[in-house]
């Protein structure tokens, strides 16, 4: 059995056990020096009960709950089996298309070098700035790669703005989060990434760590 298929096993029963109900799959994806995971058709009982009774802010911040306590069970996991130290985990959902992703940063990740090149990279990396100006600030710094034809993943660094960095002090980080995902994924599912690469977009996740003010976005797109 791969890596890849022990990994996705081992999501699927985690969700089940921790939700009430596992997803239909866990597309595991390694290169180096990301892990991801695209979880699809997940969305537990209880939380569809909720979304029924426009509960979606509920839905958001249990969720998030939840997964920040699950990430260093995930992360030991990985860790263990695949031997690399994947330093910092990101993870965000789509409730309308009941998928999921959870992504790994590798610890010896070596960001600093931007080698990889692929057709209308800069244009793709300038869109991906001016969105992000709009929603909070101009990245001081936007990296990204194509894992292959159908995943794209950006780091940007620098991100926050002033008044982000004072709620993230008071003890407001949590629904920060969930405002800026919803705010970012709509800019960026109505703006351009798609039509610069020539794919149709199915899926954004986003999220932060707000201690190294370092943002990730995951685009997966559908086949040709």
């Amino acid at each position: 059995m791969s890596i890849e298929v022990q990994i996705s096993s081992y999501i699927g029963k985690l969700l089940r056990d921790n939700f009430g109900k596992g997803p239909e799959s866990a597309y595991v994806t390694i290169e180096h020096p990301f892990i991801l995971i695209h979880i699809r058709n997940f969305i537990s009982p209880m939380e569809n009960a909720l979304l029924k009774q426009g509960k979606e802010s509920t839905v958001e911040e249990t969720r998030e709950t939840m997964l920040s306590s699950l990430v260093p069970e995930i992360q030991a996991y990985i860790l263990a089996l695949t031997e690399t130290e994947y330093e910092k985990f990101y993870y965000d959902w789509n409730t309308a298309n009941q998928s999921m992703m959870i992504a790994g940063v590798a610890k010896d990740n070596n960001l600093s070098q931007d080698d990889q090149n692929y057709k209308k990279k800069n244009e793709v990396e300038k869109k991906i700035n001016e969105i992000s100006q709009l929603v909070q600030k101009w990245p001081e710094r936007t990296v990204s790669w194509m894992i292959n034809d159908r995943v794209l993943v950006s780091i940007r660094k620098g991100i926050l703005v002033s008044i982000e960095k004072e709620m993230i002090q008071k003890g407001y980080a949590k629904p920060l989060k969930v405002t800026k995902r919803i705010l970012e994924k709509k800019s960026f599912i109505n703006d351009g990434i798609d039509t610069i690469l020539g794919k149709k977009l199915t899926d954004v996740f986003c999220d932060w760590d707000f201690d190294s003010d370092t943002g990730l976005l995951v685009f997966y797109f559908s086949p040709k």
